[in-house]
């Protein structure tokens, strides 16, 4: 399957029938935490994912089952289906997304966890420290830490003349374990917009029913750009954000490539497909009997700077050379 399809379906697959209980001895239960609606099994990223499993030796339905609550594209359901999850005793909870590894650390502090696309693991309260968790989860980490600060320089390279940006963030995706707020990246972005001569102004979504406010701030302000870092709400609504920024005439900045793949200018990030395979590893081996509290949380090592020469084209700039030789793809 391509890997530009296989990211962007992937949080929504395996709608696998439900299972119950364990007794000794049978198949292995994960629990798969996700507020995007479920794809059915037989759709391409769920069949990768099965293959995946199946080279680590566990074969669905015989040695291995899924639970997969659908929590119907809200975040705020995830609380109820992490709670279902516990009660079902599943053997692992996978979860996709801050929102998803808050709500299960709050469901459970005895089931193991592995998380994928957290941002802030220490943060948050999820983990103690990347080397040693000392908790019930454990996964790959979403960010080295300076990818929004390579965004913004990169739209400053390719489109100077937009100096006024719009920020579109995620609260939700920061909130911590204990119900507090963290700032993630704020302080350090705003302190590289400052040092690049940019503006930056934030607006903030919690529902998909806020983004026609959002635009509307958006408009209102004036932005020359625009900077979305990649949430489980903006992944989710990605082609609508795309669409606005293009539509509007602005430059788009991002730090998922599958926002790119949909038409955005350009991104910046870590390859998710990668270490969303690694957090596939990583429960297979908590089936296995390891100990998450003991299974290092991995930092990102592989970044990728995608371009789309076509969206460049159609807002009337021009890529230049020093960015083009960084590329490590171009979307003709």
């Amino acid at each position: 399957m391509d890997r530009r399809r296989f990211v962007a379906a992937i949080g929504g697959a395996l709608a696998a029938p439900l299972a119950r209980a364990q007794k000794p001895g049978g198949p292995r239960t994960i629990g798969f935490l996700s507020p995007h609606p479920p794809l059915p099994p037989e759709h391409p990223a769920a069949r990768a994912m099965l293959e995946t499993y199946k080279r680590h030796g566990w074969t669905l339905g015989e040695t291995l089952r899924m639970e997969r609550p659908n929590a119907e594209g809200r975040e705020e359901r995830l609380p109820a289906t992490a709670e279902e999850l516990v009660r079902k005793r599943v053997d692992v909870i996978w979860a996709l997304g801050p929102e998803a590894a808050v709500a299960a650390a709050r469901a459970t502090r005895a089931i193991p966890i592995v998380f994928w696309g957290v941002a802030w693991p220490i943060e948050q309260g999820l983990i103690e420290s990347f080397a040693r968790p000392g908790r019930n989860a454990t996964g790959i980490a979403f960010t080295a830490g300076n990818e929004g600060q390579k965004v913004l320089e990169t739209m400053r390279e390719i489109a100077p003349k937009a100096v006024r940006l719009a920020q579109i963030a995620t609260p939700s995706a920061l909130r911590t374990v204990g119900g507090e707020l963290h700032r993630g990246a704020q302080p350090s972005l705003l302190a590289a917009a400052e040092k690049l001569g940019l503006e930056m102004q934030r607006i903030e979504v919690a529902r998909v029913e806020d983004f026609e406010g959002a635009f509307a701030a958006i408009r209102q302000s004036r932005a020359q750009g625009l900077f979305v870092p990649g949430t489980t709400l903006t992944f989710r609504e990605r082609q609508r954000i795309v669409d606005f920024a293009n539509q509007n005439g602005m430059p788009s900045g991002f730090n998922q490539f599958e926002f790119v793949a949909a038409g955005g200018l350009f991104s910046y990030g870590i390859d998710s497909t990668r270490t969303f395979f690694q957090t596939i590893e990583y429960v297979d081996r908590i089936l296995r009997g390891a100990k998450p509290e003991e299974l290092p949380v991995q930092l990102p090592q592989h970044f990728q700077l995608v371009l789309n020469r076509k969206t460049a084209q159609t807002l009337g700039l021009t890529l230049p050379q020093s960015v083009l030789i960084r590329a490590d793809r171009v979307i003709e």
